[in-house]
């Protein structure tokens, strides 16, 4: 892909990604509705284990069991 076609190409997309954005809707989150009953929020603690370590521990769960299961290679 020559230099021509990479610019096009980047400027189609970052074109793309603000269009997306500026014309999104935003959540209105700060309003609340009727029978809205949000939980307690989460602490650092809880919010690292959650979205950190537990994607990280099942990453690991996964590929230690594929290692382990995998019947590829010759048995000597």
């Amino acid at each position: 892909m020559d230099k021509k076609n990479a610019l096009r190409a980047g400027a189609v997309a970052t074109g793309t990604t603000l269009m997306m954005l500026l014309l999104s809707s935003p959540a209105l989150a700060a309003v609340r509705d009727d029978g809205d009953d949000p939980g307690p929020g989460l602490n650092v603690a809880e919010t690292l284990g959650l979205f950190v370590a537990a994607p990280i521990g099942l990453f690991v769960i996964i590929a230690g069991l594929v290692m382990v299961l995998d019947k590829s290679r010759k048995q000597v």
